[in-house]
């Protein structure tokens, strides 16, 4: 029976690790491509590709962002009692429901930039926007397929799609990026021209993207006919059936997320009403909201990918339980990954604290004190957003789609009053969105605890999944302090004429001691288990590794001299 948990246990892991690889890959790709990016184009012109993405993004929640995940859950519900011809009609309808409602949010976005321009006093950002507008009708195509996969259980079409559609994306931003601003360098408005430069490469990645999950559906075409032909006797569900089934779970979905992402939309347009009314100019208003979402945002969004697939790759595993009826084995599967995030989070939010300076510094040139301090104070938010990602997951999967909205509208309001409060009565400027940032992320995580403490009968444990991470990750912030500014001053010493190569060199030498520092420390406080690093991917070759270093315990040998 143990043996059985350990192995499903496993192989969640192994999925989500699978998607949490590709996703921090495209994360940082993403990361790396907005380098050149920024340079060619500077922080205004992010500033009118970032207020782009807000409205685009509301789009692409509303009509197609809800689709994997409600997909997946429909398809998992149904294969796993061997429902596989009502798993092809669940892909059917929600191709149909895709192309409906994406081209109709594309047209909407499309005809509507300007009304959205005038609103936010930005009437320039109408431009990037256009070109954004037909992605969404490929996303949620996309969409539609990615969920069929992770229906099944198989997250790598899902995960390779995505690096594809990620390298596309970053070869084009630059390109046409570089092109637009070279085209229309004597227009007034050039900086909206680059950023609808960078918006050219999101839509063409997204065909890319496309185009591979086509591919391998063709490939794996033959395997999945196999499985209907084994199921032609039973009688089919109703298309009407499905589709009733398929809105009831994406309604709830597109909440939620939509509400999430209003949080962002919220802040462009209370940040830029409240300074312009305090006669703060558009430019710098747009600089500030560019280096935020384009640095501040974009950094600490790489580690919260791995909670972001992890939640995914939890939803259709715990309805999988939930349809078998094995109900107990949901807290289990809560336990492990909640756990597996924290072990990542914690110390990428206090690298983030005690390093964020001198990695912005490397990847953009950016010494400004206000960019820092927003890594210095922000960098905390990794741990809560990781977490309120990885338990909205788990109450979409043990079907409570409603509540991650109810929690994150609760959440808005008080962000929403914070935030106002802070821009009219104090001087922090941009920092309060980082305030605010991390204050919106801390209340969704704990209504998510007491739901799901009260739900499940889950009872947290805090030791190893909290409280050691949290010491380990306090002394790697503390090493990476003392061990940065002591390389970096050795290095200026030497070369003083190129602080920009010290800081690189130190920041990387620190960042590698970092993560070793970490490992050894939380092994050593007893923070994992070897039946927990075998169960990761690749395990049984790190948890020898780790034997041998003197790090882990070898449990057999313990069971022998019992």
């Amino acid at each position: 029976m143990d043996n059985d948990v350990n192995k499903k246990n496993a192989n969640v892991l192994l999925q989500g690790s699978i998607l949490a690889a590709a996703s921090l890959i495209v994360r940082i790709i993403g990361m790396v491509y907005r380098i050149p990016l920024t340079r060619i184009v500077g922080d205004t012109a992010m500033g009118y590709y970032t207020t782009a993405f807000e409205f685009y993004n509301i789009a692409l929640l509303l009509s197609s962002y809800s689709l994997p995940l409600a997909v997946s859950k429909l398809v998992s519900a149904r294969q796993i009692t061997g429902r596989h011809v009502d798993s092809g009609r669940v892909l059917r309808v929600g191709l149909m429901f895709g192309i409906i409602v994406g081209g109709a949010a594309s047209l909407i976005v499309y005809f509507g930039a300007d009304l959205y321009g005038r609103f936010n006093d930005t009437p320039d950002v109408a431009i990037p926007l256009r070109v954004l507008a037909p992605t969404i009708f490929v996303f949620a195509v996309m969409g539609v397929v990615r969920g069929f996969f992770q229906g099944y259980g198989n997250m790598v079409p899902t995960a390779l799609s995505q690096i594809i559609e990620q390298i596309v994306n970053a070869i084009v931003s630059v390109a046409a990026a570089m092109i637009m601003m070279k085209k229309y360098q004597f227009f007034d408005n050039q900086s909206a021209y680059g950023a609808a430069g960078g918006t050219w490469g999101t839509f063409l990645g997204a065909c890319a993207g496309a185009l591979t999950l086509i591919v391998i559906f063709l490939i794996q075409r033959r395997s999945y006919l196999k499985l209907v032909s084994d199921d032609r006797d039973r009688e089919a569900e109703r298309y009407g059936q499905i589709l009733k089934i398929l809105l009831i779970t994406v309604i709830p979905v597109v909440f939620s997320q939509t509400v999430y992402q209003i949080s962002g939309l919220v802040d462009v347009s209370v940040f830029n009403r409240v300074l312009s009314a305090k006669r703060y100019g558009e430019d710098l208003r747009t600089t500030w909201l560019g280096i935020y979402s384009n640095k501040y945002r974009l950094l600490t969004n790489v580690p919260v990918a791995i909670a972001s697939a992890m939640g995914t790759a939890i939803v259709p595993s715990l309805v999988a339980e939930i349809a078998s009826g094995r109900k107990h084995k949901v807290n289990e599967k809560i336990a492990s990954a909640v756990k597996f995030n924290m072990i990542i989070a914690f110390p990428c939010a206090f690298g983030l604290m005690a390093l964020g300076g001198p990695i912005l510094y490397m990847l953009y040139g950016d010494a400004r004190e206000m960019t820092a301090q927003m890594m210095n104070i922000g960098g905390i938010a990794v741990v809560f957003f990781a977490l309120s990602t990885v338990t909205n997951g788990v109450l979409q999967g043990i079907n409570h789609m409603f509540l991650p909205v109810r929690h994150s509208l609760i959440a808005l309001f008080i962000h929403c009053g914070v935030l106002i409060a802070l821009l009219k009565y104090t001087d922090l400027d941009a920092i309060a969105l980082v305030i605010c940032n991390i204050l919106f992320a801390l209340i969704v995580c704990i209504l998510n605890a007491r739901s799901i403490r009260k739900l499940c009968g889950y009872k947290q444990e805090w030791r190893t999944t909290f409280v050691l991470p949290l010491i380990s990750s306090a002394v790697m912030g503390a090493f990476a302090d003392i061990c940065f500014r002591s390389l970096n001053k050795l290095l200026q010493t030497g070369i003083p004429t190129r602080p920009g190569i010290c800081n690189m060199i130190a920041c990387l030498v620190t960042i590698g001691l970092c993560v070793f520092v970490y490992f050894a420390t939380l092994l050593l406080l007893g923070g994992v288990t070897v039946q927990e690093v075998r169960e990761m991917p690749k395990g049984k070759k790190i948890a020898s590794l780790f034997i041998k270093l003197h790090l882990l315990k070898d449990d057999t040998e313990v069971e022998s001299k019992a």
